[in-house]
């Protein structure tokens, strides 16, 4: 996600700086904006319901498994009778929980704020930089909602990481008012 966002990014170093440079900070004003919008309009628990969501959906999920297993009958591992199901081959490499993960984060991060951001920060810096500091930062991001996601939830609302994501956006937007485009931040 992030190389191809860098890539487009870079293909914009054809326009002139100056144009680039105010194209995208009225971007981050604008994602700014928004964000601080999405964020005063959502209630406070709505993270919450989100959770629980998908709480649903992996009871679902698990129940399911388990009535496939019982549909197969038992493993008999003494005589070498497995399940019916021939499993194909890539499934020996690749878990069904890894293809999930992959395409919901995939398709979630495919044209959101932190690509375009991604797309813009490449344009107006060094691409080999924003590429490095945006795939790091984005495992970084999963990791943490891997590990200590269901804690940080209970903790701190979506609501609340939107705010200050938005602040944040404001901030990128405003201190670029001060630094001239041909400056070598």
């Amino acid at each position: 996600m992030f190389p191809s966002s860098v890539l487009f990014g870079y293909a914009t170093t054809v326009i002139p700086r100056v144009y680039t440079y105010y194209v995208s900070t009225a971007l981050f004003a604008i994602f700014g904006i928004r964000m601080l919008r999405e964020g005063l309009k959502m209630s406070p628990d709505e993270g919450q319901e989100e959770l629980e969501e998908v709480q649903a959906e992996i009871k679902r999920k698990d129940e399911e498994l388990q009535r496939t297993k019982l549909l197969n009958g038992p493993n008999d591992v003494e005589s070498g009778v497995g399940p019916a199901v021939p499993k194909q081959r890539w499934m020996q490499f690749i878990s069904p929980i890894f293809v999930q993960a992959f395409t919901l984060t995939f398709l979630a991060e495919w044209g959101d704020r932190s690509q375009l951001t991604t797309i813009v920060l490449a344009a107006r810096e060094d691409p080999f930089g924003v590429a490095v500091g945006g795939t790091i930062g984005h495992c970084l991001c999963t990791g943490l909602a891997v590990i200590g996601g269901r804690m940080i939830a209970q903790k701190i609302s979506v609501r609340t990481v939107t705010i200050i994501g938005g602040i944040v956006f404001l901030a990128f937007a405003f201190s670029a008012l001060f630094i001239s485009p041909d400056s070598g931040f």
